[in-house]
């Protein structure tokens, strides 16, 4: 693996701590969940080969610290920090970006209020959950997630999440943090350093990111008019999982093609080659139509 070089950016709020590697023109990568810069490290090398790839830890999570470690946290604010990512990388020309999971909601909000920085996205299942039909249930879910983290603590919180994004007929999904700390002795240095990491990251996710960005609203008219550079994309083994539903909805209502990624909401992880595969030709081709 490359390493690659690290940099830091002052924010209003916040300093971003980002790294780039590779040549070419740019790629953003928006990290989901908790996962930081350190979970495109399975696909960023192969990225490199081709652009200038930068991921970054979101402010709060990681090595990105907040000025007021008990800031609300906006999708708003963490899209203008990808803007300023931009700006700082990319002055002259858009950029192509990527963004997965709470990565992909800021990353279509990006896209609706800087277009002109972005050439083409990639939104992979963005749990964007306003735009269903069943919004109020998911409300409903993230409202029992809180009140769980509230009297009961993390990992139960946990719980009740997962099973709230998993398929009605699913067997019961064991919290992914858990099941990392208990295998953590098993793993390699650097990958027990990112279950630690994940681990001290899960509160702040769980506490402020869930409850904001889930509870965000794309505008669907401006992602319309953009949709020519957006690409909505899932994983193939997520059929019926709650953060495939969204992005399977904006792709049949602005008439583009759903595209399938290999494995889950975490296939950049469980298959990245294939992954980085299919991504780096997405990013070339022209936008599909359904």
């Amino acid at each position: 693996m490359t390493a690659p070089t690290p940099g830091s950016l002052r924010v209003n709020g916040a300093t971003l701590h980002y790294e780039v590697r590779g040549r070419g023109p740019l790629l953003l990568l928006i990290p989901g969940g908790t996962g930081g810069a350190a979970s495109f490290d399975g696909i960023a090398d192969d990225l490199a080969a081709r652009y200038t790839v930068a991921t970054y830890d979101p402010r709060g999570m990681s090595r990105s610290t907040l000025d007021d470690p008990e800031a609300e946290q906006h999708v708003a604010e963490h899209a203008d920090d990808a803007f300023r990512i931009l700006e700082l990388l990319s002055p002259g020309e858009p950029a192509r970006v990527f963004g997965a999971s709470s990565g992909a909601i800021v990353a279509l909000h990006l896209l609706a209020t800087h277009p002109e920085r972005v050439e083409r996205l990639v939104a992979h299942e963005p749990p964007v959950v306003e735009v269903l039909p069943d919004a109020r249930d998911h409300r409903a879910l993230i409202a029992r997630v809180q009140e769980t983290f509230r009297t009961q603590g993390l990992m139960p919180a946990m719980a009740v999440f997962a099973a709230g994004l998993k398929k009605d007929d699913a067997a019961p999904v064991e919290p992914k943090a858990e099941a990392e700390t208990r295998a953590e002795i098993e793993l390699p240095p650097q990958a027990a350093a990112r279950a630690r990491q994940t681990m001290a990251d899960l509160p702040y996710f769980v506490g402020r990111i869930v409850p904001s960005f889930m509870s965000y609203t794309p505008d669907i008219h401006r992602l319309a008019a953009l949709s020519d550079r957006l690409v909505l994309a899932c994983g193939q083994d997520s059929h019926g999982e709650l953060p495939y539903r969204p992005a399977a909805f904006l792709a049949e209502h602005l008439g583009t093609e759903l595209l399938h990624f290999p494995g889950g909401h975490t296939g950049l992880t469980t298959h990245p080659a294939e992954f980085a595969d299919l991504l780096r030709e997405t990013l070339t081709a022209r936008a599909r139509r359904a």
